[in-house]
């Protein structure tokens, strides 16, 4: 099992660079087929909404299905893939910050009772108890 690193996975998104967006391609496609063992971790999620919304400025609408594309792709890998997946929905619908969002979906899967924090982005998510402390 490898590892796939974040411009991998925005290689192919963007496809800013045919060639590398091609194999990009091919390898997930491996990944597909099983002939590829591929793993991606939580930070590189973070790191590629990261990037599509800071440096490509995509819209959190845009960027939602991107990263639902990948975790629905067959035979990948997550570390928290569930939590991953609700996290970008909060990222959208609440509109917070994508580590927020994560940190809020690692609270409710987790049966934490909630966080202490002075950001207020927390009290857009429902369930989420915030406290300072």
């Amino acid at each position: 099992m490898r590892l796939v690193d974040a411009n991998v996975i925005l290689r192919l998104i963007l496809e800013d660079d045919r060639k590398k967006a091609d194999d990009c391609e091919r390898l997930l496609q491996r990944a597909v087929d099983g002939k590829e063992k591929l793993f991606i971790s939580d930070f590189v999620i973070a790191e590629i909404v990261w990037v599509l919304e800071r440096t490509y400025r995509l819209a959190r609408k845009d960027i939602r299905p991107k990263i639902e594309g990948i975790c629905n792709t067959p035979n990948l890998v997550f570390q928290n893939k569930h939590i991953l997946q609700e996290a970008i929905s909060i990222y959208e619908e609440a509109n917070i910050d994508f580590i927020d969002a994560f940190h809020s979906a690692w609270i409710k899967h987790n049966g934490m009772e909630g966080v202490f924090s002075y950001d207020e982005h927390f009290d857009k998510v429902p369930g989420i108890g915030r406290k300072e402390p």
